[in-house]
């Protein structure tokens, strides 16, 4: 807001002689308005922003501590072994020296994502459905996300190991764990290489 103060005639003649001077005024604006605006827009932010996330990825490390003996065997799970030059090598089930055949794989379209939707069909056609209910209302958001993360934890899905040597990429890691998660893979963990899977790798360059 405005104000517009004017000041009356100086000296206060009227006289028949007497010369008419311009009015003086003076302008001040009232920034009260504004400032309140301004803390209204302030506070109005402050309670509507949403602030972002890190992007974190669970990975399940083996404990130090645990006896080979006591180790639960491995019976639904695909172990991929990840070396240098991009090679993924796979076998399915309990690794047994003498016995195990190593597969070599990729990242394309028909190589670790087709494996991991074929083994993990069960949960993929579990997770699909509950999307098609939350897609129609039938179950909130909350409760796909429990269900979904329920059916990835189920005795009838997929688990997956990952197991790398010295020659392995970073960048490898992250990709194979992309797709486990891609594949509604729930359970995988980072493991160490045996000594026998190792030389079970040179075998098959």
């Amino acid at each position: 807001m405005a104000d517009v103060n004017t000041g009356g005639e100086e000296g206060g003649k009227k006289g028949k002689h007497s010369k008419k001077r311009a009015k003086k005024s003076s302008t001040r604006i009232d920034m009260t308005p504004m400032v309140d605006l301004a803390f209204l827009l302030l506070t109005f932010f402050m309670l509507t922003t949403t602030f972002s996330k890190p992007k974190t990825m669970e990975i399940n490390m083996p404990f130090d501590d645990v006896k080979k003996e006591d180790q639960m065997k491995v019976n639904n799970a695909v172990t991929f072994l990840l070396s240098e030059n991009n090679s993924i090598y796979w076998y399915f089930g309990e690794f047994k020296k003498g016995e195990t055949q190593l597969q070599k794989s990729n990242f394309s379209k028909d190589g670790v994502h087709k494996l991991l939707l074929d083994y993990n069909k069960w949960a993929k056609e579990e997770i699909e459905n509950l999307d098609r209910q939350r897609a129609s209302r039938a179950i909130a958001d909350t409760t796909f996300k429990r269900l979904a993360s329920k059916a990835k934890g189920d005795k009838r899905a997929l688990m997956a190991l990952v197991k790398t040597d010295d020659k392995a990429t970073y960048g490898n890691v992250i990709d194979m764990l992309d797709e486990l998660n891609i594949c509604y893979v729930g359970k995988y963990a980072l493991v160490d290489l045996s000594p026998d899977e190792l030389e079970l790798m040179k075998a098959n360059p």
